[in-house]
This record gives structure tokens, sequence and C-alpha cells, in this order.
């Protein structure tokens, strides 16, 4: 089990990949461990000097107003967690789960929260046991927290949740008493602490973002892929030319399609062709995959902060002084989804463009939808549908989350984010064009093995038809192609293709 120290240092969306994908063992320095135990150290000065503390000595939401008995205040925290444990839908996938917890671990170590080392130690013990709650993903507007997901891993915690353990979905007590593990009693703004928080919703964008970077680099590299099957030209992707574009990511998408191509007789045997144009899905790909590079990187960047902030609610700043703030608030999270959101989209939309350019025939060389024998075949004919209706879904998928909102608590939280709405879209948004890209490349390795024999490809190509062929049944006419697609699909999420294309040339 690989390990991950809990720090106040500064954390990235790429330090959560090995939690998104299995268990992770968790450490706290001492460090850490004194900011939790100062803070709460200051909320028990603050309660004893009798300073209102929201959600501890008051009521929720509209219901801020109701002052709460000292002797009901360990009562109320219990209820919150129970009460807001109100998510449907299906369980949200473990390793945003797991991340959703880490996440709430660097809340604590920075000392605002107030919260007891038994909590913190709590959490950690599930995650080094790989004990992870069971959170259904849908119930989370956004704001106040992702109070409904929070609520159900703080339900684990405290014995009455369920949980995943050993490959099966049971219940949290079950599993801590078969472990010698106690449930955790909840003190005072514990549960307040425990569902406050963007946490969700970043764990959300922590993967999307973790997914979306493999994503586009094989959108470049199977772009690439398509330029050569289609006879495009290369030379529209010199670096010279996109010198004179200031886009970070335009340039680099440019310069990877180059590299890519830059051995291939198949580029080279049209060169002298007269065609001088190609359509825009080829001859624009480092216009259209470059601003998604650089849009995706912008919402990155808007993460990182997020996941190194504190989106707790009341905040205590010393024995003496606390706050009650907005900082649960995901508009930032809601946001930078949406973006990435539209940013995947393109890319889906583009690649489905190139596939459909395929379909018509190229230049009497390619028949059209890639048949063997045309009319009595039909190729990929249902391939390139499947891909149209992909990316359709996804241009509706696109409306962004951010622009809605509703109005929960009876008034007292009238502008929510939306944030894991724009999360969960942006996931199925990636998912759908994975499936996408990969049609591409299951056609544009395919017309080049049968129909341009005569030239070789790329020496990057060969080593990618090495790959693709372990699922392409390319040269057997007609025949069921979802197998196809899914084997190729799983070489493009898994980074395999990624991989074998790097042990040839350095992608940017």
């Amino acid at each position: 089990m690989s390990g991950l120290m809990i720090t106040k240092d500064n954390f990235t969306f790429k330090d959560f990949k090995l939690s998104l994908q299995k268990p992770v063992h968790i450490g706290l320095p001492s460090e850490a461990k004194d900011s939790v135990n100062k803070s709460h150290r200051n909320l028990q000065s603050i309660l004893t000097s009798g300073i209102p503390v929201y959600g501890v000595t008051t009521g929720f939401g509209k219901l801020s107003h109701v002052k709460i008995n000292p002797s009901d205040q360990r009562k109320l925290q219990l209820n919150l967690v129970r009460s807001h444990a109100a998510g449907v839908g299906r369980p949200v996938d473990k390793g945003i789960v797991r991340t959703m917890m880490i996440l709430k671990l660097l809340t604590f170590v920075k000392g605002y929260s107030g919260v007891r080392m038994s909590v913190v130690n709590q959490i950690i013990q599930f995650l080094n046991e790989d004990i992870v709650p069971v959170v259904p993903e849908k119930g989370s507007v956004g704001a106040s927290g992702d109070l409904a997901q929070l609520a159900h891993m703080g339900l684990a915690l405290i014995g009455e949740g369920e949980v995943f353990y050993k490959g099966k979905q049971t219940e949290s007590r079950l599993i801590m008493k078969s472990l010698g593990m106690v449930p955790l009693q909840l003190e005072p703004k514990e549960g307040i602490s425990l569902i406050n928080g963007t946490h969700y919703s970043t764990a959300l964008a922590i993967a999307i973002l973790n997914y979306s970077q493999n994503l586009l680099q094989c959108a470049d590299i199977i772009g690439a892929l398509s330029v050569e099957s289609s006879l495009s030209s290369r030379n529209v992707f010199d670096p010279k030319i996109h010198s004179l574009k200031a886009h970070p990511g335009q340039r680099n998408s440019a310069q990877n399609i180059w590299n890519i191509l830059s051995d291939s007789d198949i580029v080279v045997s049209h060169i002298e062709c007269g065609k001088i144009q190609d359509p825009y899905s080829f001859r624009c790909i480092p216009h259209v995959h470059g601003a998604s590079r650089d849009m995706i990187n912008n919402a990155a960047d808007c993460v990182n902060n997020e996941i190194n902030s504190v989106s707790d609610n009341p905040l205590i700043f010393s024995e003496k002084e606390i706050h009650s703030s907005g900082h649960f608030h995901g508009e930032h999270i809601a946001q930078a989804m949406d973006s990435v959101g539209i940013s995947i989209s393109e890319i889906g939309a583009i690649s489905q463009k190139r596939i459909h350019y395929f379909m018509k025939g190229i230049e009497d060389i390619i028949p059209p939808f890639l048949a063997l024998n045309p009319g009595l075949e039909s190729g990929y004919m249902l391939a390139q549908v499947t891909a149209g209706a992909l990316a359709s879904e996804n241009k509706t998928l696109s409306h962004p989350a951010s622009v809605d909102s509703t109005t929960t608590s009876a008034g007292q939280e009238d502008f929510v984010s939306m944030a894991p709405w724009a999360g969960q879209k942006a996931l199925i948004i990636a998912e759908n064009t994975a499936t996408i890209l990969a049609i591409e490349l299951m056609v544009s390795a395919s017309a080049a093995q049968l129909f341009l024999k005569d030239s070789q490809p790329s020496s990057v190509t060969r080593e990618i038809f090495n790959e693709v062929n372990t699922y392409l049944k390319y040269d057997t006419g007609d025949r069921p192609l979802d197998k196809e697609i899914q084997g190729i699909k799983s070489l493009i999420i898994s980074g395999k293709l990624t991989e074998t294309v790097e042990s040839k040339i350095e992608l940017i």
C-alpha cells in the first residue's frame, strides 16, 4: 500500500492519483497533531466563555436563531449527521470517497475546525484499513458544504452507515466490531465539521482532472494517426507556424502531432498531391485541442487552490475568536468543472468530425465506411453513429451547472453552486469522449492497415498498431464492434496508449 503524509503543505490534484486508484496508507506528523489539538483547545475555551457558536450552541440554517442547551449539544451533532444523510443514487466510486476523506483530513490539520484527534484518527483508520463509506452520488447542491455525501461518510464513522470492505457492502458497525474499532462519539462541533465543506465536489474535480490529462494526450495521439491515415497534411503542424500564436496548449498539441508523424512514409508519399487544405477537424486540431488544454490547466489551478483551502464553518482562529463564513460554497469548483466539461466535450466533438470524414471515403483509396465490400458490408457505419450519439449527449451535458441555482433551508441558503453536478457531468462527458476517441482510433488504424499497405506508417504509429490489434479485428469484414470499442477504450483510460507512445517520443 502506497503512503501519503497529511501535512499543512500544499497539494495538487496529481497527488491524489493513487488514492483514486487504490488504498493508501495515511501518516500524520506531530506538527499536524499539534495543530488539531490546539484548535480543539481553542474551541473549548470559546464554549466555556459563553460566546455563541453557530451549529454548536445554535440550530442550523434557518434554525440558527434557536439556542441549544449545553446538555443537548452532543445530541445536536448526532442529529445533524443522521438527518443530513439523505443522499440518493448509486454509490460514489470508492476512489473518489477515499479522496474526499483525505481532503477532509487536510482541512482538519489546518487547525480551524476544533475537532478532537479522535475524529482525525477514525478517518485515518478507515483509510488505512480500506474501509470505504457507502456514499450516494446525488443530494448535494454545492453549498453549506456537500452535506449529504459528507453526512453519509460521517454516518459510517459513528457506526450507523454502510461501508465497502474487502469487496462487500455491509454495515459499518459490524466491520468496526470485527476489527476491534469503536464507533466515533461526536462532541460539540464535530458533526458540523464532518459534513461542512467542498470535499466531495473537490474530490470529483480531482478525479476529472486526472482523467482529462490523459485524454488530452490521447486526443493528440489519435488525431495524429487520423491525419496520417486520411492522407492529410503534416505541414500545418510545423512548430514555426504555431509559434505565431501565443497559446501554450496549441503549441504543445502541434508539437506532439509533428513529432508523432516525423518519420511517416505515408505522409511523405502524398506531399506533392496538390491538396492545399484539409478540413478544419484535421487542420485545426492544435487550435481545438490546445484551447481545451489551456482551459483545463486554468481549472486545475482553481482546484489546487481549493485543495489547499479551509472550507469548514464556523472557523476558529484563537481561544477567543470564532467566525461564521461561506467557505463551504463551491462556486469555484462549479465553474472550473463546467469549463472542464465543455473542454472535454470539444475534444469529443472534433474527434467525431474526423470519424465522419473517413465514412465518406477518401480519394478513391479508402472506400466509404472502410467496408471491404461496400454495399454488401456496412463497415464502420454504425460505429460512427455511436460516436455521433455520444458527441450529441456531451453537448447537452455541457450546459453549465453553475448558472443554475436553487433555494434551500427555507431561504437561508438562497444561492447555491451546483458544484457536484458540474463534476458528475464532467465525468460522464469524459467517459463519452474516451469512447469517441476509441472509435476514431479503431477507424484510423483500420484505414491505414487495410488500404495504405504500400507506405510505411510512422514508427510511433506502428507501436500503436501493436497495442490496438490485440482488440481490433480490422481484416475480418462486418462483425460486432462493441467489444473492440471497449477494448481500445481500455487502452486509452488505462494510460497504456500514452505509455506506448512515450516509449518512442516525449509528449508535451
